[in-house]
């Protein structure tokens, strides 16, 4: 695809700017393809993310804020599009199930999608027209997590929620055909409300920073086409995002850069923005377990050694992982004691695994991670943290028998990746085995049949609707 004429020099929110305005609607069909499937990937997590409590309690709180017509996710009454995509995004993120994008480090589609579907429901936008939104903001949200990871991310900030504001306000931009300049004001805006930190891992705040990135982009698309202005060097002035949420020695680091993956080279990419695109260069990793991914390329290993080996949790004296130091930290719950900490535990992760050969929806609650035959694996679990980057060093687990052997299986990417991709049909046994006990048949039929026929709907309405089930009747008893 033709790279649009950039006389923008150096600055990224102008180029940005200009490549969201004059970029054509012209994208491969692998593009469109992968853009559908990951529409269908994160409707299928936000049905029963919308049974979670902490859904419901954003609900309530935004409710009396702005009611309207666009769809919140499980709820009758509709809300005002901002409100709306909080929720949905809360919805998306909460199970931890939803996929990840690699150049900005964050979970992607659960920020892009409901701020998409919100804002598309409310102008009447077609199907195609937020295919093309979704790999525009994409496409932003990778350029914009380039510059500043992989620092960014491994120092504590919580890209989903940082990165996912630029992307979903680069969407929403595209959404409304703001100009240009419009279009790079609405990204400054965004620089002032993209927030979040790790440290918010394993509670409830954890999977608002979703909502609140996607509502962001709504708002600072919606400002900047009313004529709000903003500051040109929010990215990479003296004080952009660049030196503030990377860090004071930021040129030092960028300057000394040797190990590079995912584009991130801490430099924002101003002249080719759009080459290579990177829908279709990088993929996503596809969740097949709901929690952290950073423990799933273990979880593949020793799902692989004890199929291949036949051996119980009986058999085992002690499992060692050696992971990524950054994968570790993510999995900061040695001793998990609610839902939420647990889908933040390598411990917990690779006990289901050795004593259920896997993890289901029901095994991430209060209820399931105090399970003693679960809790007595932990202590057979030991860390080695290696500080290299996760390009670089692969996730090998040694499972040491009672017998003396000693099992070794390594794992670059997990299933699901672009190294090993999910069949279409993955994508809806996915979506099947999320829905069940929730919709009703006739509903997730329905359901389904818009979703399958995205990319042709006149109006995102025609599928957004039959979200709109009563959660309150599904109750916590489907997990």
């Amino acid at each position: 695809m033709a790279e649009p004429q950039n006389d923008t020099a150096a600055n990224p929110l102008l180029a940005y700017g200009r490549w969201i305005a004059e970029t054509p609607q012209e994208w491969s069909k692998e593009a469109l393809d992968s853009a559908h499937r990951e529409f269908i990937d994160v409707v299928a997590v936000m049905v029963p993310g919308a049974v979670e409590p902490v859904t419901g309690l954003v609900y309530d709180t935004v409710r009396p804020w702005g009611e309207g017509k666009v769809t919140a996710v499980g709820r009758r009454q509709g809300l005002s599009a901002p409100w709306a995509a909080m929720v949905n995004g809360t919805a998306g993120h909460v199970l931890d199930f939803d996929d990840n994008f690699d150049p900005p480090k964050a979970h992607a589609t659960t920020v892009l999608a409901p701020a998409i579907f919100a804002l598309g429901e409310e102008m009447g936008a077609s199907g195609a027209a937020c295919l093309d939104a979704y790999i525009v903001g994409l496409q932003i949200m990778g350029r914009v997590g380039q510059g500043v990871n992989p620092v960014h991310r491994n120092r504590g900030w919580h890209a989903t929620a940082t990165m996912g504001a630029m992307g979903a306000t680069a969407a929403c931009a595209r959404l409304h055909g703001l100009g240009a300049e419009q279009a790079a004001m609405a990204l400054s805006l965004a620089t002032s409300m993209a927030a979040g930190f790790m440290s918010q891992f394993g509670t409830m705040a954890k999977p608002i920073h979703a909502g609140l990135a996607a509502k962001a982009g709504i708002v600072a698309a919606g400002l900047a086409r009313s004529g709000v202005t903003a500051g040109l060097g929010t990215l990479d002035g003296p004080t952009g995002m660049n030196r503030l949420m990377v860090g004071p020695d930021y040129e030092a680091l960028r300057d000394t850069l040797t190990d590079i993956e995912h584009g991130q080279t801490l430099r924002f990419e101003t002249e080719h923005v759009g080459e290579p695109l990177l829908i279709t260069e990088h993929g996503f990793r596809v969740k097949r377990f709901a929690n952290c991914g950073s423990a799933h390329r273990a979880m593949d290993a020793l799902l692989h050694l004890r199929v291949e080996y036949g051996f119980g949790a009986d058999d085992v004296a002690r499992i060692v992982v050696h992971a990524p130091k950054v994968h570790l930290n993510n999995l900061m719950y040695e001793d998990p004691r609610t839902g939420l900490e647990s889908k933040f535990s390598m411990e917990y992760a690779l006990a289901l695994c050795l004593a259920r050969g896997g993890a289901t929806l029901a095994d991430f609650t209060d209820e399931a991670v105090m399970r003693p035959e679960i809790r007595r694996l932990f202590p057979l679990i030991e860390r080695d943290p290696v500080d290299r980057l996760e390009g670089v060093f692969p996730t090998t687990v040694e499972v040491h028998l009672k017998d003396g052997r000693v099992l070794t299986e390594t794992r670059a990417m997990p299933l699901g990746s672009k190294a090993a991709p999910f069949t279409t049909a993955q994508y809806w046994e996915k979506y099947e085995s999320c829905i069940a006990g929730i919709l009703s048949d006739d509903e997730a039929d329905a359901l389904r049949q818009t979703l399958e026929h995205l990319p042709d709907l006149a109006s995102i309405g025609e599928m957004t609707r039959h979200l709109a089930f009563n959660a309150g009747d599904a109750g916590r008893a489907v997990r």
